[in-house]
């Protein structure tokens, strides 16, 4: 059995996030024309304090704008996880986030 995403409890494991920033925004070339796949934010989480949290939101989400440290509220949350090797570290897993809000 393949674990394909997880939902989380968010009140346990973020607690209260606020924005901190845009990330990246993923694009592809698409009949010519450079389209946005998708947009990525920074958040900061007062449970998970070690580190930043990223969503990712498909691009049919829309423009979001947020001011700095505003507080943020996911709807629909799941956690999918990326495993990768690098040559500093054996093995390392991202998690993202995709989520609307």
């Amino acid at each position: 059995m393949e674990l394909k995403h997880v939902i989380p409890n968010m009140e346990k494991t973020f607690g209260t996030l606020e924005y901190a920033g845009e990330g990246k925004t993923e694009q592809r070339r698409i009949n010519g024309k450079m389209t946005a796949l998708s947009h990525s934010f920074n958040l900061y989480s007062d449970v998970q304090r070690a580190d930043d949290i990223v969503v990712i939101l498909p691009a049919e989400a829309g423009e979001k704008h947020f001011d700095f440290e505003e507080k943020v509220k996911l709807t629909n949350p799941r956690i999918t996880a990326e495993g990768y090797k690098s040559a500093i570290v054996d093995s390392q897993t991202t998690f993202s986030m995709p989520t609307t809000w």
